[in-house]
């Protein structure tokens, strides 16, 4: 019996890989085989996820934070040539700042710096995590960074994400959680506008290009950048069709289940996969709690076990085991 374990994160709690281990511990505690396979879907966890199914090394790179200030990031690199950079780490709410925050001033210079800073290194395909940006400037300053340092010289961008925003939503859609009030969110607007119409491509109406607070879109406009689903992204560098098909079973999680989930997150797009695989193949999710709202959404999974410890995980991972031996699965 193999199972594929394949958990987000538990939002500032556990990361996906300490989840799988711990479901995957319990698992072999209850005489299963596991493939652990810790996802994301462009935003948190998804830097340590994909350098991992990638097996990149670590580059170091000095950059600049979302307000001007040094900060140190580390970049992913892969022997490939496939290099990965996380937007949060440089321009992002929870990086090191001294200066206060302010979602006006906030600047996507630093995340252009280690996008350069990759190209320089020999990578030819830089994937960009998009989540947990401190930024609304529409790849004005990571544009800037990269030309500044030389241009991609023949790479190619890959952005990921787990929103199909536009850009000139992304003020009213992700602002407040910048600290944008009323008067910030009507000048920020104005901005996305007046850049979108001097882009050498608009990226206005096209669907993702609002991500990271349009970063997405001034790479989509100036370099041609391909924008893509996180989660798809991410379990395809985790080959996780190819694992899926020794799978007797798969479990998922999250820190919460609810409503949401089904919207393009991480959970749905392996839900997706194993319909598409034609088996019928039962999908357990452990999860931190479930909400009330999650409704008929709970059909697509033989059980619900609820997690919040890595004790409680181990102990999930032995009853997923053995509800599959006993032949109940």
């Amino acid at each position: 019996m193999t199972i594929v374990v394949a958990p987000d994160s538990f939002k500032g709690t556990y990361s996906g890989a300490e989840v799988a281990a711990a479901i995957g511990a319990g698992i072999k505690d209850g005489g299963g085989q596991v493939i652990q396979l810790p996802v994301a879907d462009g935003g948190e966890g998804t830097f340590d996820v994909l350098c991992r199914s990638l097996q990149a090394s670590a580059v170091t790179v000095e950059t600049l934070n979302s307000w001007g200030e040094p900060q140190t990031a580390i970049v992913g690199l892969a022997a490939d040539g496939t290099a990965v950079v996380e937007v949060a780490q440089a321009s992002g709410l929870t990086a090191a700042r001294n200066s206060p925050q302010d979602a006006l001033s906030a600047s996507t210079y630093g995340t252009g710096i280690l996008i350069a800073a990759a190209v320089n290194k020999g990578a030819t395909h830089i994937m960009v995590a998009a989540g947990g940006s401190a930024t609304t400037d529409g790849g004005a300053g990571a544009v800037s960074a990269i030309n500044d340092r030389g241009g991609l010289r023949g790479a190619r961008i890959t952005v990921l994400s787990d929103v199909t925003t536009t850009f000139l939503e992304a003020p009213r859609v992700f602002g407040p959680q910048k600290g944008a009030d009323a008067a910030t969110l009507r000048l920020l607007e104005e901005r996305l506008n007046l850049l979108a119409r001097s882009y050498p491509r608009d990226p206005a109406g096209v669907p993702r290009t609002g991500a990271a607070g349009g970063l997405s879109g001034g790479l989509w406009a100036h370099f041609g950048a391909e924008l893509v689903s996180g989660a798809d992204a991410v379990l395809d560098a985790a080959r996780f069709d190819e694992h899926l098909k020794s799978a007797d079973a798969v479990v998922v999680g999250e820190g919460r289940l609810d409503s949401q989930t089904g919207e393009g997150k991480i959970i749905s797009a392996i839900l997706a996969r194993v319909q598409k695989s034609g088996r019928r193949i039962p999908v357990v999710a452990v999860v931190g709690s479930v909400a009330e709202d999650l409704g008929s959404y709970a059909r697509h999974f033989s059980e619900i076990l609820i997690a919040t410890d890595a004790a409680e995980m181990q102990a999930a991972g032995k009853s997923v085991a053995s509800y599959f031996r006993s032949g109940r699965g």
